[in-house]
């Protein structure tokens, strides 16, 4: 059983680089043909995929973050990270990391992490 678990700050000020980590267990982020992505879901609105990073470390991000996500993977720890950058209030979300094919729609993933709520405040 694959199991997904997110780590970082909850409180970001605005303009500040957000960092993520999703720790993996029971399956690798090298594994041939999985992806590891992220998905948010602002209050009141709908997931929304960010990025993605595939078992051989392909990135591909999502062109609403324009230019400002950075996916990585450390493989020694089986984990892989997001940093967002120049954050504001509307990057306020919960912030879930998963498994899935290379596909920028959430719900091809199935499995996800319980999610990490992430508010941008001064």
């Amino acid at each position: 059983q694959v199991q997904l678990q997110e780590s970082g700050p909850g409180l970001v000020k605005p303009s500040q680089t957000l960092s993520l980590t999703c720790t993996v267990s029971g399956g690798s982020v090298s594994t041939s043909y999985y992806a590891w992505g992220w998905i948010r879901q602002p209050p009141g609105k709908g997931l929304e995929w960010l990025g993605v990073i595939t078992y051989d470390g392909s990135t591909y991000y999502s062109h609403s973050l324009k230019s400002r996500a950075a996916i990585s993977r450390d493989t020694s720890k089986n984990q892989f990270s997001l940093q967002l950058s120049s954050m504001t209030p509307e990057d306020t979300a919960v912030y879930f990391c998963a498994r899935g094919p290379e596909s920028d729609r959430y719900y091809d993933y199935d499995y996800w992490g319980q999610g990490t709520q992430v508010t941008v405040s001064s």
